[in-house]
Protein backbone atom coordinates (compact mmCIF):
# COMPACT_ATOMS: atom_id res chain seq x y z
CA UNK A 1 0.00 0.00 0.00
CA UNK A 2 1.40 3.39 -0.94
CA UNK A 3 1.87 6.15 1.61
CA UNK A 4 -0.78 8.22 -0.18
CA UNK A 5 -3.31 5.39 0.00
CA UNK A 6 -2.47 4.73 3.64
CA UNK A 7 -2.79 8.44 4.41
CA UNK A 8 -6.17 8.49 2.69
CA UNK A 9 -7.26 5.44 4.71
CA UNK A 10 -6.08 7.09 7.92
CA UNK A 11 -8.03 10.27 7.11
CA UNK A 12 -11.13 8.20 6.34
CA UNK A 13 -10.80 6.40 9.70
CA UNK A 14 -10.41 9.69 11.57
CA UNK A 15 -13.48 11.05 9.80
CA UNK A 16 -15.49 7.95 10.75
CA UNK A 17 -14.28 8.16 14.35
CA UNK A 18 -15.39 11.80 14.56
CA UNK A 19 -18.78 10.90 13.09
CA UNK A 20 -19.19 8.02 15.58
CA UNK A 21 -18.28 10.29 18.50
CA UNK A 22 -20.91 12.67 17.14
CA UNK A 23 -23.57 9.96 17.44
CA UNK A 24 -23.56 8.44 13.94
CA UNK A 25 -23.95 4.68 14.55
CA UNK A 26 -23.33 3.92 10.87
CA UNK A 27 -19.78 5.24 11.25
CA UNK A 28 -19.00 2.45 13.73
CA UNK A 29 -20.40 -0.10 11.30
CA UNK A 30 -18.20 1.34 8.55
CA UNK A 31 -15.11 1.09 10.78
CA UNK A 32 -15.91 -2.55 11.55
CA UNK A 33 -16.43 -3.32 7.86
CA UNK A 34 -13.10 -1.64 7.00
CA UNK A 35 -11.00 -3.53 9.55
CA UNK A 36 -12.69 -6.77 10.68
CA UNK A 37 -11.21 -9.04 8.00
CA UNK A 38 -7.66 -7.77 8.66
CA UNK A 39 -8.11 -8.41 12.38
CA UNK A 40 -9.39 -11.93 11.67
CA UNK A 41 -6.41 -12.67 9.40
CA UNK A 42 -4.01 -11.38 12.05
CA UNK A 43 -5.63 -13.53 14.74
CA UNK A 44 -5.49 -16.66 12.60
CA UNK A 45 -1.91 -16.04 11.54
CA UNK A 46 -1.00 -15.53 15.21
CA UNK A 47 -2.24 -19.01 16.02
CA UNK A 48 -5.84 -18.37 17.06
CA UNK A 49 -8.09 -21.14 15.79
CA UNK A 50 -11.27 -20.86 17.80
CA UNK A 51 -13.67 -18.01 18.35
CA UNK A 52 -11.86 -15.67 15.94
CA UNK A 53 -15.09 -13.78 15.26
CA UNK A 54 -15.59 -13.30 18.99
CA UNK A 55 -12.02 -12.05 19.34
CA UNK A 56 -12.56 -9.53 16.53
CA UNK A 57 -15.83 -8.44 18.13
CA UNK A 58 -14.15 -8.05 21.53
CA UNK A 59 -11.42 -5.98 19.88
CA UNK A 60 -13.97 -3.54 18.50
CA UNK A 61 -15.91 -3.43 21.78
CA UNK A 62 -12.72 -2.54 23.64
CA UNK A 63 -11.68 -0.04 20.94
CA UNK A 64 -15.02 1.76 20.88
CA UNK A 65 -15.20 1.88 24.67
CA UNK A 66 -11.76 3.48 24.87
CA UNK A 67 -11.83 5.54 21.68
CA UNK A 68 -11.07 8.69 23.66
CA UNK A 69 -7.67 7.10 24.37
CA UNK A 70 -6.84 6.86 20.66
CA UNK A 71 -4.35 9.69 20.14
CA UNK A 72 -3.67 9.06 16.47
CA UNK A 73 0.06 8.42 17.03
CA UNK A 74 -0.39 5.36 14.82
CA UNK A 75 -3.06 4.43 12.33
CA UNK A 76 -6.43 3.28 13.66
CA UNK A 77 -5.77 -0.18 12.17
CA UNK A 78 -2.43 -0.45 13.99
CA UNK A 79 -4.17 0.56 17.22
CA UNK A 80 -6.77 -2.18 16.63
CA UNK A 81 -3.99 -4.75 16.06
CA UNK A 82 -2.44 -3.68 19.37
CA UNK A 83 -5.73 -4.13 21.21
CA UNK A 84 -6.31 -7.51 19.57
CA UNK A 85 -2.79 -8.66 20.47
CA UNK A 86 -3.41 -7.79 24.13
CA UNK A 87 -6.71 -9.68 24.05
CA UNK A 88 -4.98 -12.73 22.53
CA UNK A 89 -2.32 -12.62 25.27
CA UNK A 90 -5.05 -12.37 27.92
CA UNK A 91 -6.84 -15.35 26.35
CA UNK A 92 -3.68 -17.44 26.29
CA UNK A 93 -2.92 -16.67 29.92
CA UNK A 94 -6.47 -17.61 30.86
CA UNK A 95 -6.31 -20.84 28.85
CA UNK A 96 -3.00 -21.77 30.46
CA UNK A 97 -4.51 -21.32 33.91
CA UNK A 98 -7.55 -23.36 32.93
CA UNK A 99 -5.38 -26.10 31.40
CA UNK A 100 -3.42 -26.34 34.61
CA UNK A 101 -6.63 -27.19 36.46
CA UNK A 102 -8.43 -29.40 33.94
CA UNK A 103 -7.69 -33.09 33.71
CA UNK A 104 -7.50 -34.36 30.16
CA UNK A 105 -8.97 -37.78 29.60
CA UNK A 106 -7.99 -40.21 26.87
CA UNK A 107 -11.41 -39.80 25.23
CA UNK A 108 -10.73 -36.06 24.85
CA UNK A 109 -7.81 -36.65 22.49
CA UNK A 110 -8.51 -36.24 18.80
CA UNK A 111 -7.82 -39.52 17.08
CA UNK A 112 -9.10 -39.02 13.57
CA UNK A 113 -7.45 -37.23 10.72
CA UNK A 114 -9.83 -34.73 9.19
CA UNK A 115 -9.78 -35.62 5.47
CA UNK A 116 -11.27 -32.24 4.61
CA UNK A 117 -7.98 -30.60 5.64
CA UNK A 118 -6.14 -32.31 2.80
CA UNK A 119 -8.79 -31.24 0.30
CA UNK A 120 -8.73 -27.61 1.33
CA UNK A 121 -5.02 -26.85 0.94
CA UNK A 122 -2.49 -27.97 -1.58
CA UNK A 123 0.93 -29.24 -0.53
CA UNK A 124 2.75 -25.91 -0.80
CA UNK A 125 0.20 -24.14 1.37
CA UNK A 126 0.53 -26.87 4.00
CA UNK A 127 4.29 -26.54 3.98
CA UNK A 128 4.08 -22.75 4.32
CA UNK A 129 1.73 -23.05 7.29
CA UNK A 130 4.05 -25.63 8.80
CA UNK A 131 6.99 -23.30 8.35
CA UNK A 132 5.09 -20.44 9.99
CA UNK A 133 4.23 -22.66 12.97
CA UNK A 134 7.94 -23.04 13.67
CA UNK A 135 8.43 -19.30 14.06
CA UNK A 136 8.47 -17.70 17.47
CA UNK A 137 5.21 -15.95 18.42
CA UNK A 138 6.78 -12.51 17.78
CA UNK A 139 8.21 -13.58 14.42
CA UNK A 140 4.80 -15.01 13.46
CA UNK A 141 3.05 -11.75 14.35
CA UNK A 142 5.59 -9.57 12.54
CA UNK A 143 5.54 -11.87 9.50
CA UNK A 144 1.73 -11.78 9.34
CA UNK A 145 1.48 -8.02 9.75
CA UNK A 146 4.14 -7.43 7.07
CA UNK A 147 3.12 -10.08 4.52
CA UNK A 148 -0.66 -10.36 4.96
CA UNK A 149 -1.45 -6.81 6.01
CA UNK A 150 1.34 -4.86 4.30
CA UNK A 151 2.11 -2.75 7.37
CA UNK A 152 5.27 -0.67 7.58
CA UNK A 153 7.91 -1.60 10.13
CA UNK A 154 6.90 1.44 12.19
CA UNK A 155 3.26 0.27 12.28
CA UNK A 156 4.37 -3.28 13.11
CA UNK A 157 6.56 -1.96 15.93
CA UNK A 158 3.58 -0.04 17.34
CA UNK A 159 1.27 -3.06 17.10
CA UNK A 160 3.72 -5.57 18.55
CA UNK A 161 5.19 -3.26 21.18
CA UNK A 162 8.78 -3.20 19.99
CA UNK A 163 11.14 -0.90 18.12
CA UNK A 164 11.14 -0.43 14.37
CA UNK A 165 14.63 -1.96 14.17
CA UNK A 166 13.55 -5.00 16.18
CA UNK A 167 10.54 -5.44 13.89
CA UNK A 168 12.89 -5.48 10.89
CA UNK A 169 15.12 -8.08 12.55
CA UNK A 170 12.15 -10.28 13.49
CA UNK A 171 10.83 -10.08 9.93
CA UNK A 172 14.24 -10.87 8.42
CA UNK A 173 14.70 -13.84 10.75
CA UNK A 174 11.17 -15.07 10.05
CA UNK A 175 11.73 -14.90 6.28
CA UNK A 176 15.04 -16.73 6.59
CA UNK A 177 13.47 -19.45 8.75
CA UNK A 178 10.53 -19.91 6.38
CA UNK A 179 12.84 -20.13 3.34
CA UNK A 180 15.09 -22.65 5.08
CA UNK A 181 12.10 -24.78 6.10
CA UNK A 182 10.65 -24.73 2.58
CA UNK A 183 14.02 -25.68 1.06
CA UNK A 184 14.41 -28.75 3.29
Amino acid sequence: MTDAARSSDDRRDLELIARWKGGDERAATALVERHASALARFAISSGERSDVEELVQDTFVRAFSSLDGFRGDSSFRTWLFTIEKRLMLDRRRSERRRRDRVEIKEDDARTEFDALDSLVADESEKRLHEAIKHLSPTQREVFALRVAEGLSYKEIADAVGTTEGAARVHYHNAMRAVKEFLNE
